[in-house]
């Protein structure tokens, strides 16, 4: 009887060492998600995401044309209490079109290919108004399962493309980050053990109100925005992100998404540039689609994706088609978020785009965002104090 028992001891074992050694690549990306933002590691962490999950590159066809160099920018006073305060790693600013900063910090350097998390959502919000002035997509107010059946039977059934964009879509999702078993953490657990995404939305089945009802910051909605893109058009994510985007606004080096086990793009979250490419991103909006003379994203599209216009609560921050705008924002001011102190800020009146790529992790301290952007306010209206 103990000899049987050892051996089936025995057998486990070696069960459980083959199956460790077939998943060895899954578990050391588990692993990484667990200490992605540990406080010795999120820095180097969020300019190597490539080495810590799969990933798909984006070879860029041409050369970028450079961001012509304007007359420096006298920087606030507290400008490095700032810089230390929020952990910021990068910051381009433009005036006019031209860099007037460029600042690394942290061990950073320029050709840093940065994590943006959610300003990716803003990107594929340009993305998706390409394709809907080419026709692959004929209007706002169909629904989702029109394009993607698969969604059929999921908390997705009756919600439009409208509503995804706007986040108002209605679906449960708990994005507290800081809660090991909420919907966002078992999301990215998926990423890492190279699961399916589209099926993980697809599993979806909890709504809290109906599609269009009320606004909720819900990262879900972006893949599913993401697998509308796939199926109206047949082809991959990063494959028509730089072709439709990334190449004609002149990007560095190689960018590259996050994808999952079924090479699926991270839409919500796993686009990596550098912060020039930030800024490019916001140059294009501030001109209202165009860039160096050329019109990358339609003109209506860029006015009205940065518009608020989803149901958000009265006093609260606006929210457009991917993009933010302040509570207060005068006319022309939105911007591109993400977390752990990712900006894309746009003030057109004063001609300025603030690209900020950071590792704060207290981005969701009381006040930290008020403290982003005040500064950036601050940076985009020099001249007029």
């Amino acid at each position: 009887m103990l000899r049987r028992a050892g051996y089936a001891c025995l057998i486990l074992l070696a069960a459980l060492a083959a199956f460790a050694l077939w998943n060895r690549e899954a578990l050391v990306r588990l692993a990484a998600v667990n200490a992605l933002f540990d406080e010795d590691r999120i820095v180097h962490n969020f300019s190597h995401m490539d080495e810590l999950f799969l990933s798909a590159p984006m070879h860029m066809t041409g050369q970028p044309v450079p961001l012509p160099a304007g007359p420096a920018l006298v920087m606030p006073d507290d400008w490095e209490d700032w810089l230390a305060r929020r952990s910021v790693t990068g910051v381009v600013v433009l005036k006019d079109g031209a860099r007037v900063h460029e600042s690394y910090h942290l061990g950073t350097t320029q050709e840093d290919q940065r994590i943006s998390w959610s300003v990716a959502k803003s990107y594929l919000s340009a993305l998706f108004g390409v394709l809907l002035d080419e026709g692959h997509v004929g209007s706002l107010d169909v629904m989702v399962t029109e394009i993607v059946p698969e969604l059929r039977g999921s908390a997705y059934e009756g919600v439009s493309l409208r509503n995804v964009l706007q986040m108002s879509s209605g679906v449960s999702f708990d994005e507290d980050y800081l809660d090991f078993w909420s919907d966002i953490n078992k999301m990215g657990r998926v990423l890492a053990l190279g699961g399916s995404m589209d099926a993980f939305a697809g599993g979806l089945d909890a709504r809290d109100r109906p599609a269009g009802e009320r606004w909720q910051y819900v990262s879900i909605d972006t893949h599913v925005l993401g697998m509308v893109v796939r199926a109206a058009t047949g082809r991959s994510l990063p494959d028509l992100m730089q072709q439709k985007i990334l190449d004609p606004i002149g990007a560095y080096g190689t960018p590259y998404y996050l994808i999952d086990g079924h090479g699926v793009a991270f839409a919500l979250g796993g686009l990596n540039l550098t912060t020039r490419d930030f800024s490019r991103l916001g140059e294009v909006f501030r001109l209202e689609g165009q860039f160096q003379g050329k019109q990358i994203v339609p003109h209506d599209w860029a006015v009205e994706s940065v518009t608020a216009s989803a149901p958000t609560a009265t006093g609260r921050k606006g929210y457009g088609y991917q993009w933010w705008t302040p509570s207060d924002a005068r006319a022309g001011e939105f911007m591109a978020q993400g977390v752990y102190g990712q900006y894309v800020y746009v003030d057109k009146q004063s001609g300025t785009v603030v690209a900020v790529n950071a590792a704060d992790r207290q981005f969701r301290a009381a006040g930290a965002s008020d403290d982003a952007l005040n500064m950036m306010r601050r940076i985009a209206r020099r001249e007029e104090e």
